[in-house]
Order: C-alpha cells, then sequence, then structure tokens
C-alpha cells in the first residue's frame, strides 16, 4: 500500500487486527486515496465484535469480516469527490452519513445500494 498502513484499519481493542482487512478492499482505498489527491482518514476498519456492539454496529457488520472501512469526511466537496472515485472504482455499497462515508465490498449484501445514516 501507498498511502496506509495496516494499522489504521485496526479495531482499537485488537491491535494488529488490521491484518484481517481483505486485501482486495485495501488495494481499491489505495487506489481511491491516490485519485482524491488529499487524505483519507479511517475511522473505523476491521471490529472486534465488542467495539462494533460499543459503537452500535449492526450484528451482521461487514466490518466484523475486514470488509468495510468508514472514512471520516465532513466537507461537501470531500464528500463529492470520495463519492465519485469511490463510484467510478467500483464500490456498490455506499453509506453517506453527516461525518463518514462508509464503503464495503460484502458479496454476501445487496449491491448497488446507497444508503443515509
Amino acid at each position: 500500500m501507498r498511502y496506509f498502513k495496516l494499522e489504521e484499519f485496526d479495531s482499537p481493542d485488537k491491535p494488529g487486527s488490521g491484518e484481517l482487512m481483505s486485501k482486495m478492499l485495501l488495494e481499491m482505498l489505495d487506489e481511491l486515496r491516490g485519485n482524491c489527491g488529499f487524505p483519507l482518514k479511517i475511522n473505523s476498519g476491521v471490529r472486534t465484535e465488542e467495539r462494533n456492539k460499543a459503537v452500535g454496529g449492526s450484528p451482521n457488520s461487514s466490518h466484523l469480516k475486514g470488509l468495510a472501512v468508514d472514512i471520516h469526511c465532513t466537507e461537501s466537496a470531500k464528500r463529492f469527490t470520495i463519492l465519485d472515485e469511490a463510484l467510478r472504482l467500483g464500490f456498490d455499497r455506499i453509506g453517506v452519513a453527516k461525518t463518514f462515508i462508509h464503503l464495503d465490498i460484502d458479496l454476501d449484501k445487496s449491491p448497488d445500494v446507497i444508503w443515509m445514516y
């Protein structure tokens, strides 16, 4: 990876857990970062069950499988760029919140969806 360190994807309660992230997702995120032209701060990568419960995550969250990431974003122009590039790169499961963008590549869930938090 050119733009990220695996530690950025760790569950806070399990150092080293970033290694459980999908390699394909990490490659897509690295390309996303390069295309955006500005740093991307990872709020959440892989999560332990305990961490997922603590943050109010869904019991079947894709974060539990290392197939999802939440990217910090509070600026509308950056939000547009991230979403535009994510769609261009083939992300088809996207959640948009006021302070973050969720991207996942979980094939066990419905594709071609964008939701709001």
